[in-house]
C-alpha cells in the first residue's frame, strides 16, 4: 500500500513539473524558471514525505498551527522550504516567523512583527507582498497601486527580504480574463523592481491556470490539487 500511494504521488508530481516546462518553453523561458510549491494544506505529513522522496522541496501551507505539526513530524526532512502562503492574523506572527517564507504580507504591521520575532541566527525571512488583484472584498491582499509602497517599507526592516508579489485571479475568471489579471500582478512585480527592490520571486498560478500564469511572468507557482488531489 505505502509503495502505491508513494508511487501515485510520484507520478503526478512529474506530471505536473512537465506541466510547468512545457509552459515555460512555449514562452521562451527555461523549465527551471519556474519553482513548483506543492501546497500541502490539509494532507498529512505522510503525504508530503511521500512527494519529498520524489524530489520536492518547497511546500506550502496555509495555516499556522497545522503547518506547526507537520514540521515537527517531518523534522528529519532538514532541506525543506516551508512558504506560508494563507491570511496571517497578528496572534501568529511569532509560528509565522519561523517559516522560511511567508508569502501573504499585506499589512506593515504583520511584517513588523515578524520582523522582529524572528530568531536570532536565522536568515532573514523572505516576504512576498500579497495583492488582491481581482478586487474582492472577501480575499485577502492590497490594491495594486499600493504594493510598491509597502514592498519600500517592509524591506527596510531588519531580519526581511522582499522576494516579491504573490495573487490569486478571481475564481471564476478563465482564458483572456484570467490573463489580465496576471498581467496585472506582473506590473506590480515590475514596479517593485523600479522601486529599487531586488525582488525575484513571481508567485502566482495554481493546478488550474499555472500555464496562462507562466506565460504571464510567473516564476513560482503554487499546485495543491495536480499533485495531492482533492482537498480533504
Amino acid at each position: 500500500m505505502a509503495v502505491r500511494i508513494m508511487g501515485h504521488y510520484e507520478n503526478a508530481w512529474q506530471a505536473v513539473l512537465r506541466r510547468v516546462a512545457a509552459a515555460a518553453q512555449a514562452s521562451g523561458r527555461t523549465p527551471e524558471s519556474v519553482q513548483l510549491l506543492a501546497v500541502s494544506k490539509t494532507f498529512p505529513a505522510d503525504a508530503i514525505r511521500a512527494v519529498y522522496a520524489a524530489g520536492q522541496r518547497a511546500f506550502g501551507e496555509n495555516y499556522v498551527q497545522e503547518a506547526a505539526a507537520k514540521r515537527a513530524a517531518l523534522a528529519d526532512l532538514t532541506d525543506v522550504s516551508w512558504h506560508l502562503i494563507g491570511p496571517l492574523q497578528s496572534n501568529k506572527t511569532a509560528q509565522a516567523s519561523a517559516f522560511d517564507w511567508v508569502e501573504s504580507v499585506d499589512r506593515l504591521k504583520i511584517a513588523q512583527r515578524l520582523s522582529a520575532q524572528r530568531a536570532t541566527g536565522l536568515p532573514p525571512l523572505s516576504i512576498c507582498i500579497e495583492v488582491n488583484v481581482s478586487g474582492e472584498a472577501s480575499k485577502s491582499g492590497i490594491p495594486p497601486g499600493e504594493v510598491a509602497a509597502l514592498a519600500r517599507a517592509v524591506g527596510a526592516l531588519p531580519n526581511l527580504r522582499v522576494r516579491g508579489i504573490m495573487g490569486i485571479p478571481a475564481p471564476t475568471l478563465a482564458g483572456e480574463a484570467a490573463r489580465a489579471q496576471f498581467r496585472m500582478l506582473a506590473r506590480c512585480f515590475d514596479a517593485c523592481r523600479d522601486a529599487g527592490l531586488a525582488v525575484d520571486t513571481l508567485s502566482m498560478g495554481m493546478s488550474a491556470d499555472l500555464e496562462l500564469a507562466i506565460a504571464e511572468g510567473a516564476t513560482q507557482v503554487r499546485v495543491g490539487t495536480a499533485i495531492f488531489g482533492a482537498r480533504k
